[in-house]
């Protein structure tokens, strides 16, 4: 089967500006504000899980996940947060 030739230039549409509609995206500033956040309070609670030295002290077995399972939940819901609709 033989394909069609089409010109580059026959195959560009051209819209008028008024057709345009804004691009819409999925998360909204304050999503990626939490989600930034939440890398951070990951990356502390991971920071206080290290070391070699006393590895049964409360900060290590007790605190440190706590808040690495926090951040993780507040990354979860800066995932899930809808973004506020403009009236």
């Amino acid at each position: 089967m033989a394909q069609k030739y089409t010109s580059p230039s026959a195959a560009k549409t051209t819209k008028p500006a008024e057709s345009m509609q804004p691009v819409q995206f999925i998360f909204d500033k304050s999503n990626y504000t939490l989600l930034a956040a939440a890398v951070v309070v990951v990356a502390l609670g991971f920071v206080l899980m290290s070391g070699n030295t006393d590895i049964y002290s409360t900060t290590k077995i007790v605190i440190a996940p706590i808040v690495v399972l926090a951040g993780f939940g507040l990354g979860f819901y800066s995932i899930l947060k809808k973004p506020q609709t403009k009236a």
